[in-house]
């Protein structure tokens, strides 16, 4: 009991020593209070544990509303150096916790919500997915159902991915290629296959949102290289594994990486070309597939001996059809299937049904065909709303990229965002590499009605378009 009573006096001491300096705060004051005690944490004036003091001291000692700090405090827990306990209070907390996602994790409220990436649903699909639900309730396979066998499971499926594959430039055996649900499945699969724990794999300075921590689980080290408008640079590939021992990159050539980039065949030839000068693995990230016009041949068809493909139907058909193929070369077949029976033993046969159905009866291409008409209205939107502002796009993303300019910090500009009722997701969420980079933040196209859309760009155009000084709300 005397170790507890020392370590509170201990952190109300330390606290007495730093105080907010009100003659600095500015409009929002919220924001600027969050903004002092998240510096304070940073250069070590407040250390970790230290308890904050509650809403209304904080607010009498400032001068200030107590919804005012109340929301200071929310941000500051927002950013993950704060911790609010429930009859306790509020505790600085700088140690490493779990990574945030860049999307909200559920719709609050009347916040129009462009943080997460989907593609743009209506009516048809819902349609579609309940009437292969009615087909699967006649004619559900008895393997499917009952069998605990892969092997007994999928042979039929195999094939007809066979078929998909081919649409996405691909010419494989069905030996080569695992069932999967959906593409973080086949990401991790991938990953456990090529690279053993301690290892290093190099991808894009903007790369995958879950390949951060996704790597951290694994064990793995990350190494984020030099990019430009194409992706990764093939002289940065090569000198980084000049430098140290890289056992594969993580690449995602076709439009849906962060910045939007399509990546020519001359860049994937020249790509292929270091990492089998330097014998390394590539595992490609292409879940859009065939829904990209005009794109190269994928890596996997540039590098076939080295390359495990990865590619799945949530971003072009329908959210719920979470299935995806894997491909691998011979030398990593049995590594794959193996990896794969540990990590989720199968796919989920009833929606490796639905995916063989929809390839073999058509309605896969048209719901891609469908999701490509959807968003040249999607980009017309954006072009109009964002006119004046720089951004990347491709004509079949799923979302845009926007630089910020100015004085505008990431943090700052997505929590005003949040404050008039948009969410969007901050680039930070999307690096690799800690140097290198400027601010941005990606907007979802699809993942919200054309009028919110509308509403929610223009927000973000205003935002972008002023100083931050003129954007600040009254207290």
């Amino acid at each position: 009991m005397a170790l507890s009573i020392e370590l509170i006096f201990s952190s109300v001491e330390i606290m007495t020593k730093w105080r907010p300096d009100p003659s600095q705060l500015r409009r929002p004051a919220y924001l600027s209070l969050a903004e002092q005690i998240a510096n304070a944490i940073t250069d070590g004036k407040l250390i970790d544990g230290t308890q904050l003091p509650p809403h209304r001291k904080m607010a009498d000692d400032l001068h200030l509303s107590v919804q005012t700090v109340s929301r200071a405090y929310d941000e500051l827990i927002r950013r993950g150096l704060i911790s609010g306990e429930i009859g306790r209070g509020s505790f600085v907390q700088t140690r490493p916790r779990e990574p945030e996602p860049p999307y909200l994790p559920e719709r609050l409220g009347e916040v129009i919500d462009l943080s997460i990436l989907k593609p743009v649903c209506e009516q048809i699909h819902l349609e579609r997915l309940r009437q292969a639900f009615g087909w699967l309730s006649e004619n559900l396979p008895s393997s499917s159902a009952l069998s605990f066998r892969p092997n007994m499971v999928f042979p039929r499926h195999r094939a007809v991915a066979t078929e998909w594959l081919a649409r996405c430039g691909l010419e494989v055996s069905p030996l080569n290629i695992s069932v999967t649900n959906g593409a973080t499945s086949g990401m991790t699969v991938a990953l456990m296959s090529v690279a053993p724990p301690g290892s290093t794999v190099a991808t894009e300075a903007i790369s995958h949102h879950t390949l951060v921590p996704l790597s951290t689980y694994l064990g793995l080290h990350l190494e984020g290289l030099a990019i430009d408008e194409e992706g990764m640079i093939p002289e940065a590939l090569d000198e980084a594994c000049r430098k140290g021992p890289i056992r594969a990159i993580f690449l995602q050539p076709s439009v849906i990486n962060p910045m939007a980039a399509l990546m020519s065949a001359e860049r994937r030839q020249a790509l292929a070309a270091v990492a089998a000068k330097h014998d390394i693995a590539i595992i490609e990230n292409d879940i859009l597939g065939p829904m990209v016009e005009g794109r190269a041949p994928p890596m996997a068809a540039f590098a076939p001996e080295r390359t495990l493909y990865v590619t799945s139907f949530t971003k072009i058909t329908v959210p719920g059809l979470r299935i995806g193929y894997l491909t691998a070369p011979d030398r990593y077949v049995a590594a794959v299937a193996n990896r794969h029976l540990v990590s989720n033993w199968m796919a989920t046969p009833a929606m490796a049904e639905i995916a063989t159905r929809w390839v073999s009866d058509g309605t896969a291409m048209e719901l891609v065909n469908w999701q490509r008409r959807a968003l040249l209205s999607r980009h017309a939107i954006a072009a109009e709303m964002l006119a004046g502002l720089s951004y990347r796009a491709h004509p079949q993303s799923l979302h845009v990229w926007l630089p910020l300019s100015g004085n505008h910090t990431e943090d700052g500009f997505v929590s005003q965002a949040r404050l008039r009722g948009v969410a969007i997701a901050p680039g930070k969420s999307f690096h690799t590499a800690d140097q290198g980079w400027t601010p941005a933040v990606r907007i979802s196209l699809g993942s919200t009605t054309e009028s919110e859309l509308r509403t929610g760009l223009g927000i973000v155009a205003s935002l972008a378009q002023g100083n931050p000084e003129e954007l600040l709300l009254a207290i």
